[in-house]
């Protein structure tokens, strides 16, 4: 199950996350996220974790428990939704600041 993990500290690490799910079970993976530009947390990551079982009770326990002075939300993460095509330079459609020539 891949779970979601909303505000964080823009301190708290990897390691110290795993600190709180591996209680629970097996940790397979933790992608902290990370602003490419400043190198801080965004204040968010995901676990992963293989049994659902154990999965589900950490999210129970975890949610809106105090890390790092912040209460963090944690539930299972929902799939990212689709995003629509670009159609940056797309030539049709109202607004689309497309004149035919003559």
């Amino acid at each position: 199950m891949n779970i979601f993990v909303g505000n964080i500290s823009d301190r708290t690490t990897e390691d110290e996350i795993w600190s709180l799910f591996d209680p629970f079970g097996v940790v397979y993976s933790i992608n902290v996220a990370y602003d490419k530009y400043s190198g801080r947390s965004k204040g968010f990551a995901f676990v992963e974790m293989p049994d659902d079982s154990n999965a589900v009770l950490a999210i129970k326990e975890l949610n809106n428990s105090v890390v790092a002075g912040k209460t963090i939300v944690v539930y299972e993460a929902r799939p990212k939704p689709e995003r629509p095509e670009n159609n940056r330079f797309s030539r049709s459609g109202p607004g689309s600041g497309f004149r035919p020539r003559y």
